[in-house]
């Protein structure tokens, strides 16, 4: 079972995240508990709940933690490009998940609670408001650079999701290991078609 990339466990909190993600991948949201993520932290259910007072708001902390995690990872990527940062976010969200299948898995459990548990709901829309907008921006700026063609950057970005969310629910619930790769080259051929759009109106 492959652990969170790049691990530091430098305070309580960072610990008990890791150990909720190992309890997730190993249990399912399903059957999650407190006492099987406090074993996975090595302590008591008592040391989970001075922190956190049920397994829902800890699990709200996990998404957060998700959440600042990927922000940090786009933040991470140095190149303005507007056509190469594009291609970097697709390959964090439709490379990088197939290294982590575990996580995809427990993910989406947790994303078929949001209609019935608000705080992940909340959650779930902030993560994909967030990515939507970063997408909207690097194809707004490669319109701006003449990269891209005179697209609608708002139907362009909800398009590369629509792929995305395809691809992680294939990947789990059919256990489709294709999913990500052939939704790479969806997207690629996507992408192929906004240049296309730009190179028309040159001739």
């Amino acid at each position: 079972m492959a652990d969170l990339p790049e691990r530091t466990a430098s305070d309580h909190n960072e610990e008990i995240m890791h150990a909720t993600y190992r309890a997730l991948c190993e249990h399912g949201y399903a059957d999650l508990t407190i006492k099987r993520i406090a074993a996975e932290y090595g302590k008591s259910t008592a040391a989970i709940h001075y922190h956190y007072d049920t397994k829902e708001d800890l699990l709200a902390a996990y998404l957060d933690y998700l959440l600042d995690r990927f922000v940090a990872t786009i933040k991470d990527i140095e190149t303005t490009d507007p056509e190469a940062r594009l291609e970097l976010l697709l390959d964090k969200l439709l490379v990088k998940p197939n290294e982590y299948p575990d996580l995809v898995v427990s993910m989406l459990e947790m994303g078929a609670q949001a209609p019935y548990k608000q705080s992940f709901r909340e959650r779930f829309q902030q993560h994909d408001e967030y990515v939507r907008y970063t997408l909207k921006a690097v194809i707004n700026h490669g319109i701006d650079e003449g990269v891209f063609g005179d697209v609608d950057a708002t139907h362009a970005a909800r398009t590369l999701m629509t792929i995305i969310d395809g691809a992680r629910t294939r990947a789990v619930v059919l256990d489709d290991t294709e999913a990500f790769p052939t939704a790479r080259r969806m997207a690629d051929e996507y992408i192929s078609t906004i240049r296309a759009v730009e190179e028309s109106t040159d001739s």
